[in-house]
């Protein structure tokens, strides 16, 4: 999958590998169709670092769930 291309299907996959790394439970409020397009650099960036990282404390997980919700559009 190319995800240097902002498309929907992208946003959707990048989401799904972030919550699936992240265990979460509650993805009602990371719904692709909820991010932004023009702030797809700025999800991929998040993708990046979660992707690369093998723990997350719990104050970690909530701040990425906090910079993805601003990610959302307006």
């Amino acid at each position: 999958m190319d995800l240097s291309k902002n498309t929907p299907e992208n946003i959707k996959y990048v989401l799904g590998e972030i919550t699936g790394k992240l265990r979460m439970v509650n993805t009602g409020a990371l719904r692709p169709e909820s991010i932004d397009n023009e702030k797809y650099e700025e999800l991929l960036e998040i993708h990046d670092m979660v992707m690369n990282k093998d723990h997350f404390s719990p104050n970690e997980m909530q701040a990425l769930v906090e910079e993805i919700g601003k990610l959302r559009k307006s």
